[in-house]
């Protein structure tokens, strides 16, 4: 695993405005930096990466049953009563999944360990899926890049199958909805709906916002017409908390994801799997943080529940100096987990994004930041296997 400086195409942001990739820079700096691109032997790509992806997504998927099962799990993982049936519900009939992201931290030798699990609302999708392929091919073309030179990378080819597998049996009207003053969010749901749509599943866009409830409670559309299937690019723990949550069990709209994602999207999943697999090597030591029989070695890393995009992460390092976040969670129940550090490389500090479509280990992406927390405004870095 290398860094490799390289010369950004000179049209790079005509060529993502040309895609609708319209959030590629942030507060005026590139969110997209093609500056550089990490390399990886296909020993790396497939032994280090994919093999552990695949391994650690049904390490996660084998506790769910037990979790929905458990009244002082659900409880642990802080998730609402009122939901715990329809969760468990939606886990019994297997109501299908898109997409996730397991978070890992490598560096070209060791193992690669998992930070966390983002298989709720996971974005970077769009960069990861389409527009990192689209420079390597524009690279390739203009003899930057080798032509055998290849990518890790089937993510769009197994959102189309995936949307194509289950599209069938969606509730019709289909939307996709997400925050609507959200650019990233918007740009990942109408590339998703793009991705359902070349697999034949039509479905239209909805802000989040513009989503209202009827008298019998059910959700319905602008015009009034009942939402039969929602993707929502919006978290679970934020719709329980909704003064329209309460309907969600009731309602009967089938989510993307569904509901038993709440928890494999929950912090709470990692003390969960270190309990039942001490001493994986693809495994940091984790532990509720009000568990006071836990023993972690000096340095670790706080972690709220519910955060995201790094917010509200708390570093204890090995010789005490500590490193912070802000963020909105502020109130939320926390893990502790060992700490260990991103590689350094002249870049920051690089995390790998691995992507699972349906149960399919399907791709990476890899966000670089200047600190040893990664956030929504880090860094988006394409790679290559040479």
């Amino acid at each position: 695993m290398k860094r490799v400086t390289v010369e950004p195409r000179g049209d790079w942001q005509a060529t993502a405005e040309r895609y609708g990739f319209r959030f590629h820079s942030i507060n005026g700096e590139p969110y997209w930096d093609e500056s550089a691109y990490y390399a990886f032997t296909l020993q790396q790509i497939e032994r280090d990466i994919e093999a552990p992806t695949a391994e650690l997504h049904q390490l996660a998927m084998s506790l769910v049953g037990d979790i929905v099962a458990s009244e002082a799990l659900l409880t642990r993982l802080a998730i609402p009563e009122p939901y715990w049936d329809w969760i468990a519900d939606s886990w019994r009939r297997r109501q299908p999944h898109l997409y996730g992201r397991m978070d890992l931290v490598y560096d070209g030798r060791g193992p690669a360990k998992l930070y966390e699990l983002n298989y709720d609302t996971p974005t970077s999708v769009y960069e990861a899926a389409f527009f990192q392929w689209i420079w390597l091919e524009e690279q390739q073309q203009r003899g930057v890049l080798a032509g055998n030179t290849d990518q890790y990378n089937q993510l769009q080819e197994l959102l189309i199958l995936a949307f194509a597998t289950f599209g069938k049996s969606l509730r019709r009207p289909f939307y996709f909805a997400a925050a609507r003053n959200s650019a990233e969010d918007q740009g990942t749901i109408e590339y998703l709906r793009d991705c359902a749509i070349q697999a034949g599943v039509h479905g239209e866009t909805i802000a989040i916002e513009d989503i209202g409830l009827s008298r019998q409670g059910t959700f319905t559309d602008l015009q009034d017409k009942v939402i039969g299937s929602l993707f929502k690019l919006y978290p679970l723990e934020y719709l329980f908390a909704d003064r329209y949550g309460p309907y969600l069990p009731r309602a009967g709209m089938q989510l993307i994801e569904p509901p038993w994602k709440a928890v494999l999207s929950n912090k709470g999943i990692l003390p969960l799997l270190w309990e039942r697999h001490p001493g994986h090597p693809h495994l940091l030591p984790a532990f509720f943080d009000d568990d006071r029989t836990a023993a972690l070695a000096p340095g670790w890393v706080r972690k709220p529940l519910f955060s995201r995009e790094g917010a509200n992460v708390d570093i204890t390092l090995p010789d005490g100096e500590q490193i912070s976040s802000p963020g909105r969670y502020t109130k939320s129940p926390a893990i502790r987990q060992a700490f260990h550090p991103l590689p350094r490389f002249a870049g920051g500090y690089p995390l790998i994004g691995s992507w699972v479509v349906g149960d399919t280990p399907a791709g990476m992406g890899i966000r670089e930041d200047a600190t040893l927390i990664t956030r929504d405004t880090s860094r988006f870095v394409p790679h290559v296997i040479e």
